[in-house]
């Protein structure tokens, strides 16, 4: 982290950044345990969360947005496709192009791993956390999102 002079470090500040990179990893893990994503790698489960939230896309766009090339990406394709949670139509607007979309197998699927994840959040809240410290979180949830909205 670089020194400005303007804009001296805070101690405080620093700890709080590598503290909350620490818990929200070993969160991020229980969450990921308990959706029993199966052997999907981390760019096929991009792809999918890139098909689900933003429609169908061809391999180039999914590409692009996982910051590689079309050939690369088409191994991840194929094993997706294989696996019946995405498949391909052809793009009505350019005929050479084959249109990826999730199966409706893979959107039940991905909302059984969502619903398990937040069951499990639910139940963790519910049994370990007074209806304050209930409240607490509510506040913490608010600043964490305005520390995702922050366009830095």
């Amino acid at each position: 982290m670089p020194y400005n002079p303007e804009n001296p470090l805070s101690p405080t500040a620093l700890a709080l950044a590598t503290d909350l990179h620490a818990v929200l990893g070993r969160l991020r893990r229980k969450l990921r345990k308990q959706a029993h994503l199966g052997d999907l790698n981390w760019t096929q489960k991009c792809v999918l969360r890139h098909l689900e939230t933003d429609g169908p896309a061809t391999v180039t766009v999914l590409a692009r947005a996982e910051g590689m090339r079309p050939q690369s990406m088409g191994p991840h394709i194929t094993a997706l496709i294989k696996a019946g949670l995405v498949e391909g139509t052809p793009d009505p607007n350019d005929g050479r192009q084959t249109l990826l979309s999730l199966t409706p197998s893979c959107r039940e699927w991905i909302q059984a791993s969502r619903a398990l994840r937040e069951d499990w959040l639910y139940h963790v809240i519910l049994d370990n956390f007074s209806q304050k410290e209930q409240q607490t979180l509510a506040e913490a949830t608010r600043l964490l999102q305005r520390m995702v909205d922050v366009d830095r």
